[in-house]
């Protein structure tokens, strides 16, 4: 009988992997990319190339500089940073910020996976921390999706800290590699001093995932508001005009600080809200990453 998430991947593989595969590929960029093991050929020198790769055999025997062609390796170590904190129970029932999280970490392992690239992951609670080493095959997606299953009913009640996260990522992978953080980005510590480390030696991409509730307060009357969390618990009157004005305040601020500390770190941040189509979600994601490209 097949596992939860194998069935989710299947899910996945019918509706969101077919639609994006090839794409992913062509739209990662990285400014670090190695030279290459392959000899494909010569050509002749111009000014500018590495003269460690002229080849002087036959630039001794044809009079004229030439240079061995290499294909260049493309083939990337990725991390996927996994955010398990308790606010990412946030959301509808089957459908709220872990699911989407899910859902998003196996499409990601799939899609690299397929491309020759290898995935790790790290899983991130305040006091928890789980690695999945790097691999490539469908079935190394698979335990992926284990380990989050397996997260998923252990997230403890502190406030995540984000900068613990980051600069746990930063001690796993040692070698420069493609970092995704997959989160809601509600926590706390010194996460941009954290976050530019990381983006100084590896290439560092944040998907943000937003359900509904972290930004509207519904008009209910009295309600018990819960810090996810923490657990911490306070009655407020929901229909109360100065108590919206505040709450849109603060989410407006947090937005702001967040934005604004990804752009100094020089880290692209694209919000995946819980309500949208995922494939739809991460075409744009590829189609932004495109506009990014020189």
């Amino acid at each position: 009988m097949a596992t939860a998430p194998e069935r989710l991947l299947l899910r996945l593989e019918w509706k969101v992997v077919r639609r994006l595969d090839g794409r992913l590929q062509g739209a990662h960029r990285t400014a670090h990319r190695g030279s290459g093991i392959d000899f494909t050929g010569l050509r002749p020198y111009s000014d500018g190339d590495d003269a460690r790769h002229i080849d002087w055999n036959v630039t001794a025997r044809l009079d004229e500089p030439h240079l061995r062609v290499f294909t260049e390796d493309r083939e990337l170590t990725v991390w996927l940073v996994l955010d398990r904190s308790a606010s990412m129970a946030a959301g509808r029932p089957g459908r709220g910020k872990h699911d989407v999280l899910a859902e998003l970490a196996l499409v990601l392992a799939r899609l690299f996976g397929r491309g020759g690239n290898r995935v790790g992951a790290l899983l991130f609670d305040s006091g928890m921390l789980r690695v999945v080493p790097p691999g490539t095959s469908r079935r190394h997606a698979l335990r992926i999706g284990a380990e989050l299953e397996r997260t998923a009913e252990t997230r403890g009640g502190t406030t995540t800290d984000l900068a613990e996260m980051l600069d746990a990522a930063g001690r796993l992978a040692r070698r420069r590699a493609l970092i995704v953080v997959l989160s809601d980005f509600i926590g706390d510590g010194d996460w941009e001093r954290s976050l530019q480390r990381l983006a100084r030696r590896h290439e560092v991409v944040a998907l943000r995932i937003v359900d509904t509730a972290d930004d509207v307060l519904p008009e209910a009357g009295l309600i018990v508001v819960e810090d996810a969390e923490t657990g911490e618990q306070l009655v407020v009157d929901s229909a109360d005009p100065l108590l919206r004005v505040r709450f849109r305040a603060a989410v407006d601020a947090r937005d702001a600080r967040l934005a604004a500390g990804m752009r100094r770190a020089g880290v692209p941040v694209h919000r995946i809200d819980t309500d949208r189509d995922l494939a739809e979600a991460l075409v744009e994601v590829v189609a932004r990453t495109r506009d990014r490209s020189p």
